[in-house]
C-alpha cells in the first residue's frame, strides 16, 4: 500500500508498531529498521526456542536471505530498487560470531551497490532475530 509519502508492504513482515516500512521525503527513501521475519507468517528462518522462548539456535546465513529480500521488497514497492540504496546501517546481536558469515553474504548482495555502511553490535532486538537493516536510498 502506497499513501503518498507512507508506503507498507505485504512483501516484507508486518511492521511491529505504529510506522510504516518507508517513507518519502523528496529524492529519498528512508526505511523503517527491516528485520529477517519472513513477509508470510512472521516466522524467523532457522531459529529455534525453548519452551521459555530462550534461543536455543538460530541461523545468521538464512536471516541474512531473510533481511535482504524484505529489504529488496520495500524498496521495488516504494518505487526504489537495490541499487539506489545509500547508505545502510546493520545491527548484529553477536558480532563476533555472525560478522564473518554476514560479511560474507553482504558482499554478494552489495557487490555492485557502494552504499556506506556501519555495522553495529547491540545487545538484543525487538523479537529474537539477529540481525536488522535500517536503510536509506534514492528514489
Amino acid at each position: 500500500m502506497n499513501q503518498g509519502n507512507i508506503i507498507n508492504t505485504s512483501n516484507a513482515a508486518t511492521p511491529l508498531g505504529t510506522y510504516p516500512h518507508a517513507r518519502k521525503v523528496g529524492n529519498l527513501l528512508f526505511l523503517s529498521g527491516i528485520g529477517s521475519r519472513s513477509a508470510k507468517d512472521n516466522s524467523i528462518p532457522g531459529l529455534e526456542l525453548d519452551e521459555k522462548g530462550n534461543i536455543i539456535k538460530y541461523d545468521i546465513e538464512a536471516e541474512c536471505h531473510s533481511v535482504f529480500a524484505n529489504v529488496k521488497a520495500v524498496l521495488e514497492a516504494s518505487g526504489s530498487s537495490w541499487d539506489k540504496m545509500v547508505d545502510v546501517t546493520v545491527f548484529l546481536t553477536n558480532m563476533k560470531a555472525d560478522f564473518p558469515i554476514y560479511n560474507k553474504i553482504y558482499g554478494e548482495y552489495f557487490k555492485n551497490v557502494n552504499a556506506c555502511r556501519t555495522t553495529v553490535e547491540i545487545k538484543s532486538l525487538p523479537t529474537p532475530i539477529a540481525i536488522e537493516l535500517k536503510v536509506i536510498a534514492t528514489l
